[in-house]
Parts: structure tokens; sequence; C-alpha cells
């Protein structure tokens, strides 16, 4: 009986990591049969991921309101959206600097010679400022939950979740009812984050199967580039303001968010990956309504990875095609990524829109975006690794904020 109490339960993170890399090694052993993989095992990862994308709208729009309800001070609420907002438009034009410069000194494009074979992408329309702005808000209370518009369903948590405040006595039983249904989808949640292992497993040997070695060596250059960039983004970053606004130890950190770090390299989803986000800053220490806020905005409008990617592969388009980008157009390149982030939806793939409007701004064809089409997957991976990274480091700076300040009100 003493044996089997003693016995160390393995933990959720490291059947996420065995199933990664038993995914890599079917993968890399199915490259012959990557039909069977997409035909068999791909449809188990995306039964996954249809689960969590079924549970994300009605988690981040309950938690987002019992998130402002808690805090039960308008001002507060504007107060932490101020430092939310600005951390993440900060983060970013960093992340798209840093990476237009690592693309610069390592000449990411040098040595490409391009195919005879035509380059053909269809690039959807990237919308206009004032139509991201108007499309912010719904015009129906039932349309954005349907199609998960997240940036809609935050404003619709936003205003019923200050109507609740403002309706005072009158607004309880609306609260109640919200911690009610907000208990019982995390409840929903909890037993979907346990098929997590059979959802990676499922995901990442399709990809492997399908890219293989093969088409990755010609475009080895942009993934290295691209993974340095991430990762010393992550380690520049994220280390130093946890570090100098929390006082948190970086590896702390790092290990506290290994779970959700693990799920969302494997399904390229920031939304996907909020379930995981929220339990993993709540660990570390943050509190409940200050996560139920920051993380579903971080997950919609901070797009660190997609930035960085989108600095590097401007730079390889424009080299390949044989164009020099001035610094004028460099910094129209980290104006555009930063603006078009909030923009950018947390569903694998979205980043492709976001580049062709990157491209767009500078004059780059927009041919090139077929270039980094066959390998888009394994950057979105890294690159969405980084955004939710970014919004739990946001969440954890945020809340020491917020800490001290009502210390030093006290």
């Amino acid at each position: 009986m003493s044996e089997t109490k003693g016995k160390k339960k393995v933990s959720l993170t490291v059947w996420i990591f065995g199933a990664l890399v038993l995914g890599v090694i079917v993968g890399l052993l199915m490259q012959g049969c990557a039909d069977v993989a997409e035909n068999y095992i791909k449809p188990f990862g995306t039964i996954f991921l249809n689960l969590i994308k079924m549970v994300v709208v009605p988690v981040v729009l309950l938690s987002i309101m019992q998130g402002i309800i808690s805090l039960q001070d308008v001002r507060k609420v504007g107060s932490i959206g101020v430092k939310t907002v600005c951390f993440y438009l900060c983060t970013t034009a960093f992340a798209v600097t840093l990476g237009l410069l690592f693309a610069n000194i390592l000449n990411v494009g040098a040595g490409y010679t391009l195919g005879s074979e035509e380059l053909v992408y269809e690039a959807s329309e990237a919308p206009s400022f004032m139509d991201t702005l108007v499309n912010i808000f719904p015009s129906n209370a039932v349309q954005p939950l349907a199609n998960a518009t997240m940036l809609q369903v935050i404003v619709i948590a936003l205003f019923f979740g200050f109507g609740i405040i403002l309706a005072g006595e009158k607004g309880r039983i609306a609260k109640d009812v919200i911690d009610s249904f907000s208990e019982v989808s995390f409840k929903v949640m909890e037993m979907i984050i346990k098929l997590s292992p059979i959802g990676v497993f499922a995901l990442i040997t399709p990809v492997v199967a399908t890219n293989g070695m093969d088409i990755l060596l010609p475009l080895l250059k942009v993934i290295g580039v691209a993974y340095v960039t991430y990762i010393v983004h992550m380690v520049l970053v994220y280390s130093s303001t946890v570090k100098i606004i929390s006082g948190m130890s970086p590896l702390k950190f790092f290990k506290g968010m290994s779970q959700a770090m693990i799920f969302a390299f494997s399904s390229a989803s920031s939304v996907g990956a909020l379930p995981f986000n929220l339990e993993c800053t709540q660990k570390l220490g943050a509190r409940k309504e200050i996560a139920s806020f920051v993380l579903p905005l971080g997950a919609t409008i901070n797009m660190d990875g997609t930035a960085i990617y989108q600095g590097v592969c401007a730079i390889f388009i424009g080299q390949i095609f044989g164009i020099d980008l001035t610094i004028s157009q460099q910094i129209t390149i980290i104006l555009t990524a930063t603006l078009a982030s909030i923009g950018t939806a947390g569903v694998p793939g979205s980043g492709m829109i976001m580049l062709a409007m990157v491209l767009e701004s500078v004059g780059l064809p927009l041919e090139g975006i077929a270039l980094v089409a066959g390998i888009d997957r394994i950057l979105d991976m890294g690159r969405t690794c980084v955004n939710i990274t970014g919004d739990a480091a946001c969440t954890i700076c945020v809340d020491a904020m917020e800490k001290r300040k009502e210390a030093r009100r006290a």
C-alpha cells in the first residue's frame, strides 16, 4: 500500500512530450506512406482540436466576464487593459525588429536559387485598419460565439461584464450564473486536456510524414534563422521582463510554462493552447481574475512569434528576388507587423495573410509566399510557442504590477 502511495504519478507534461517525440519518430518512419498518416492518424488530431475549439469560446467568454466582475471596478479593468496592450505592442515591435536583425546578419536568403517552376500563391486580401477596427464590434451577440471570432467574443464579454458590475445588487443573480457556468466550462476543459497526448501524437505525425527531410533541407536556413530568433526573443525579452517586473526566476517561469509550450508547439494554435496557459500561469502565482482577462486578449492580439516570422520571411523573399530593403522599408515592416498582429486570429496558418500584408507594404512580390508555404507549418509551431509564452509573461508581469499597486494603497 505504502509503495503505491510512494510512486510518483507521471505528469501530463511528460505524457505530452513523450507523444511529441513518438509522433516525430513515427512520422519519419511513415514518409513513404504519408497519405496513411493524413487519412487515418490526422483525423484524431482534428477531433482533439475540434474539442478544444468547442470549449474555448465558453471559457473565454465566461472567464473574462468572471474576471471583470471579480475586479468590481471599471477603472481597475481599464488600468489592467492599458498595461496589457502596452506590453503586447512593445514586445511585438521588439520581436519583428529582432527578426529583421537576425535575417540581415545571417543572410537568410543567400545562396537560394529559384527553381524553374512557376510560383503561385493566392493571398487572401488583408483587411484595412478601419475595417479591422469596425470588425472588432459585433452587430449581434450570437454570431461571434458561433463563428469563434475571438476579438468580438472579448468585446461581448467586456460589455456584459461591465453591465453586471454597474447593475449592482440586481446583477447578483447574473454573477452567480456566470460563476456556475464558468466552473462547468473549466471542468469540461479539464476532461479534454487529459486527451492531449493522443491529440499531440495525431497532429505531429502527419506533419513530419508529409514534409520529411527532402522538403526541409533547401529551406533549412529559413527555419534555422526563425527558430534561433524565437529562442533569443523568449530568453532575452521574457526572462528579463519576468525577472525585472515580477522578480520571478526565468527558470521557474519556463519550467512552469513547459506544458502549455509543448502543446502550443504541436498544435500551432494560440487559442487552442489557452486552457493550458490559464492553468500554468495560475500555478506560477498569477491570480485567476488577471489571467482570465490578460490571456484571452493575448491569444487574439499578441503575436510576437508571428512578427518574428514576418520579419525573417520578408528579408528572405527580398533576398531571393534580388531586392535589398532600405532602412525605411524595414521600419515600415516593423510598424505594419506590429499593427497587423492585432488582427491576426489565434488559429493555425493565419500568419500567411498577415505576411501578405507586410510584403505589400514594402512592395515585395507576393509570389514569394509560395516559397515559405511548404514549411509554414514548421515555422507556425515555433511562432505559436513564442506567442503563448509572451501572453504568460505579460500575465505574470501585470499581476505583479497590480499587487504592488494594491500594496501601496494599503
